[in-house]
């Protein structure tokens, strides 16, 4: 599914969102606070837009994706950066091996969330940060029904229009009506082993931040 929508990702990613992912992108990486010298691990990177900024600030960063359509246009696109191809649930590397690793709009599509946020707590050195950013629910009734009657009929007609694969982003609006809110993610990031497990709301709850810290 994801190979055939990664031509005009990033395009459709922008439009479905009215621009607000350049937005929570900026967010993420000042929650990684990448330094140089540092090696970070960004999971399901996709074509490789969300390691930029990593990169920009002097780390070491391997983007890492399922996807080798989205690897072979990430690579195209962003020669500097190193692309990987793994798997969230059993990543090619090893223990302790990076000081942050983070996950933008990709925990949501892995068959086990849990095992995947155990997999990133090995590869994250102790004292190293971990950053989920993951649709979520606003809190606000309204303002949730709302979006949710876009996830279900603004969101496909969009993306109708822009993307390469329409059919793929019907996918998205149901794993977000299904995806845990924010406290109860917390949760989960927590029994994974992570501590100081924290979040913050963004465009009025339609996507969360997580930041957390292996002991």
């Amino acid at each position: 599914m994801f190979d055939d929508v990664a031509a005009r990702y990033d395009l459709t990613n922008d439009v479905l969102s009215l621009g607000q992912d350049r937005r929570w992108r900026r967010v993420v990486a000042s929650v990684v606070a990448a330094a140089s010298g540092e090696r970070i691990l960004d999971l399901a990177a996709g074509t490789g837009t969300s390691s930029l900024p990593f990169a920009a600030a002097g780390a070491t960063v391997v983007s890492c994706d399922f996807s080798l359509g989205m690897l072979a246009v990430g690579g195209r696109r962003y020669r500097h950066l190193r692309f990987v191809a793994g798997d969230a649930l059993r990543l090619p590397f090893r223990g302790a091996a990076f000081d942050a690793v983070t996950i933008s709009f990709g925990l949501r599509n892995v068959a086990d969330v849990d095992a995947a946020l155990r997999e990133l707590y090995r590869v994250c050195r102790p004292g190293g940060r971990l950053c989920v950013c993951e649709f979520s629910h606003p809190g606000w009734a309204p303002l949730r029904r709302i979006y949710l009657e876009y996830l279900v009929r603004g969101l496909p007609a969009v993306a109708r229009r822009v993307s390469s694969n329409p059919e793929s982003y019907e996918y998205l609006a149901d794993s977000i009506r299904a995806w845990p809110d924010p406290a109860a993610l917390a949760e989960r990031i927590g029994r994974a082993g992570w501590q100081q497990v924290g979040w913050r709301n963004l465009s009025s709850g339609i996507v969360a931040v997580h930041r957390a810290v292996r002991a």
